[in-house]
């Protein structure tokens, strides 16, 4: 079995594998098959999390309404954590560089940086559930790294309904397409989301929803 070519390996390095081997060997295990072993664990750990992500995406697009399609459920990972670890194997993310990944947002968008968690928690299980060498506590023990979050949650009041006819008034000024939805939003009392992302093909002619 060789060692590799000249070229590519040093006397040092070449010594060290053959010691290696050399106890492999002595402890009456095939040399070819514990090297195709190795080679096999080596590939299983070269997973990248991007793959990972998109593949965990994937296999709950069902339990995700519309399948998933406005894309709500992966954007905290796209826009958070890929962009910094998305090139790495699972097999190497670790609590500190998701730490450092979420830093910058910890405790200003604490929200989506929870989230974010949430997400590439589940990319790691994941990865676990394909067979891959991660580490499931590794989300666990970055929130613990990065320390209470400072970020207050403040609700926004709603409008009074007393206030609702000046505003409606104030919206007809215009024909910005915010305005025209918000105007259809009182109008209708129509639950936002489906307003949010209506298409052209549900209007008639007139600006009145099919």
């Amino acid at each position: 079995m060789g060692l590799g070519a000249l070229r590519n390996v040093s006397l040092k390095k070449a010594r060290e594998l053959a010691n290696q081997w050399r106890s492999i060997l002595h402890e009456g295990r095939d040399l070819i098959k514990e090297r195709n072993k190795q080679k096999c664990e080596a590939m299983r750990n070269l997973h990248y999390l991007k793959d990972i992500a998109l593949d965990a995406f994937e296999s709950r697009k069902a339990e995700l309404k519309d399948d998933g399609k406005d894309g709500h459920w992966f954007l905290p990972l796209r826009l958070h954590i890929l962009p910094k670890l998305g090139c790495l194997p699972v097999s190497e993310i670790t609590q500190t560089k998701i730490r450092n990944t979420l830093a910058l947002i910890w405790h200003t968008k604490a929200g989506t940086a929870r989230t974010a968690l949430m997400r590439l928690n589940l990319c790691l299980k994941h990865a676990a559930d394909l067979g891959l060498d991660v580490d499931l506590q590794a989300v666990t023990k970055a929130q613990a790294l990065s320390g209470k979050q400072r970020h207050k949650v403040t609700n926004l009041p709603a409008m009074d309904w007393k206030d609702v006819p000046a505003f409606y008034q104030f919206l007809c000024k215009t024909q910005n397409i915010t305005h025209l939805a918000l105007r259809l939003l009182i109008l209708t009392g129509v639950r936002t989301r489906p307003l949010r992302h209506i298409h052209k093909d549900q209007v008639d002619g007139g600006g009145v929803p099919n």
